[in-house]
């Protein structure tokens, strides 16, 4: 059957971390996943390249999970997708940025702090929800809470580190 395992798993070394180092937005185009090649289910090619939008993050407010929903009535399974992340420091630029993802449906690359990167949204995009946060007391943030939340067939794919920034799969455009 198509849906059998083939391998099992031996209790890891405790050398990972949790946490989000950046977060890379990319506008929603069908032929990202149609023209990404895909190798033992890890993204090792773009064909077009793609450009990245690099967002920085620092601090144990961000995060990506997935949920696997299944229905044995319906037949189906998928996988809901979501992140939450924190941006300091409110100013026109990253407004009006955060304003056009909220518009659009776009694919989302998390990176953590063990070096993986993996792509959110790759066929559908994912929906991007900001939240401006002013504080009350001196100590609080001032800046934007994003959620974003993708609906996929199958979990977000890793990328293979090698393409990131490569400039003939992707070109990463930071802030300044």
């Amino acid at each position: 059957m198509a849906c059998d395992i083939t391998l099992g798993r031996l209790e890891p070394c405790k050398d990972s971390v949790g946490g989000l180092k950046a977060v890379y937005f990319i506008n929603y185009d069908a032929a990202i996943a149609t023209g990404a090649t895909i190798t033992s289910e890890e993204i090792t090619g773009f064909d077009p390249a793609i450009t990245m939008y690099k967002y920085d993050l620092k601090g144990a407010n961000n995060s990506f999970d997935e949920t696997n929903e299944n229905s044995r009535d319906n037949g189906t399974s998928f996988w809901t997708q979501t992140g939450t992340l924190v941006l300091k420091k409110q100013d026109l630029a990253t407004q009006s940025q955060l304003k056009l993802l909220s518009y659009g449906r776009p694919l989302v690359v998390i990176e953590d702090y063990n070096g993986n990167f993996r792509m959110a949204g790759f066929e559908n995009g994912c929906e991007v929800v900001v939240n401006t946060a002013s504080g009350a007391a001196m100590g609080d943030l001032n800046g934007y809470n994003i959620t974003f939340t993708g609906t996929e067939k199958a979990p977000a794919h890793f990328i293979d580190s090698a393409i990131i920034d490569d400039t003939t799969n992707s070109t990463v455009v930071s802030g300044t």
